[in-house]
Formats: C-alpha cells, structure tokens, sequence
C-alpha cells in the first residue's frame, strides 16, 4: 500500500514576504519641472484620490497604519479602468453589499424602536428604519437595472445620410380651428370694405379720359355770335 505523499516544507532560511507599508502619494516625474507639478495637480484632482481620501478619513487608525498608500490608489484606478472596459462586477459586488448592510440597519432600528420605552424613541427609530429599507430598495432596484437594463421602444426613427423623405401626411388643423379662422378673415373683410364706404375725405380713383374728342376747329363754330 502506497504511503500520501508529504507536502514540500519551506526552506527554514526562505525570505519571507515583507508588506509594504508606503505613506507617500505617488507621483509621475516628468522631464520638466512644470510636467511633474501637472502630474501632481492631476492625481490630486483624479477621482480615484477623492475615494482614497475618504476611506483614510473615516477608516480606523489601526487599519490605515497598515495601509500601503500606492497600493490602495492603485486599486481604486483599476477598479476605474474596469468599468471603463465594460466590466461591472466590482460594482454589481458594491451595490449588493450596500443592500446588505441596508438590510441589517433596518433590522437593527427596528428591533431599537420595537424595544423602546418611550413614543418618541420608538417613533424616531422607526422613522429611520423605514428610511434605511426605503434606500435598501433603491439600491436593489439599481442593481437590477445594471443587470437587465431597461428597454426603449421609438415609434418611429427617421435615420439616414443623403436626402431624406418624411411621410406622415399633411398637418391638417381641426375643424374648430379651420371655422375659427375662416370667421376671423370674414371679418376682416367686411371692416376693410365698411371703412372704404365711411371715409369720404378719400380721393377718388382717377378716371379715363375720351381720347378721341378734340377741339372744334373755325370751319365748325356757329355763324351766329352772341351779343
């Protein structure tokens, strides 16, 4: 019968792996001075810097103590880039866990209201457990959007590159409207003739003249003068 083969010990003088335990926030040197301070000003401002100032100011001493400053900028900016790639397993994870956590404050504020003997703290520890399912909720519901998001139905897309031709039949006003309009330019009809028959002090249209009618000539006068 064959004897398990026995795992390899580690050599007693192997170098262990040593943590790194970084303070300093990395920075890109640059062939200039201007380029580096640019880089600086870049990383200071870089969304990924925001995030790593957040979680030291609110972490405890005991874990940021241990933590590599570069490392965790690091993380965040790949974490970044993912996203950037399509890849949204980091924050599918994030969004779940904040469910989670959701899920457990609202039992947590609700056992507190439950158990309080006042009105005012029951009230009060209610009111922010109904918050904290309300926000559960939300997170949930973004979550599925992430995963099945929701679909667009267009009635209609007119998408082209050379000329283009809509055909969706005249724009014809309602039959109100046509009435209403109709009335309206009557009306203005008759007050422009009514106004031309008030107005007397108007000028007459020039009329047109005989143009065969000349003057009599001497052979035609009358014999007879008038005395």
């Amino acid at each position: 019968m064959s004897k398990p083969a026995k795992k390899p010990e580690a050599p007693e003088n192997a170098p262990s792996t040593q943590r790194l335990n970084r303070k300093t926030v990395p920075s890109i040197n640059s062939a200039t001075s201007e380029e580096t301070a640019l880089n600086f000003a870049n990383l200071m401002i870089s969304p990924e810097m925001g995030s790593f100032r957040v979680i030291t100011n609110r972490e405890r001493r005991e874990l940021i103590d241990q933590l590599d400053t570069p490392a965790l900028i690091e993380a965040l900016r790949q974490q970044t880039q993912a996203v950037h790639k399509g890849d949204l397993r980091a924050a599918e994870a994030m969004l779940m866990n904040q469910a989670t956590a959701l899920q457990s404050l609202f039992v947590k504020l609700t056992e507190t209201g439950l158990q309080a003997s006042l009105l005012r703290q029951q009230e009060t520890a209610l009111r922010l457990a109904l918050k904290a399912q309300s926000q559960c909720r939300a997170t949930l519901e973004t979550l599925a959007n992430i995963k099945n998001p929701p679909v667009v139905y267009a009635k209609q897309a007119n998408v082209t590159t050379g000329p283009q031709q809509i055909n969706n039949g005249p724009q014809t006003a309602p039959m109100g409207a046509r009435e209403k309009v109709f009335e309206e330019n009557k009306l203005k009809e008759l007050s422009h003739e009514k106004q031309q028959w008030l107005d007397t002090g108007a000028a007459g249209a020039a009329g047109g003249t005989h143009q065969g009618a000349e003057a009599l000539a001497a052979v035609h006068r009358a014999d007879k003068r008038s005395r």
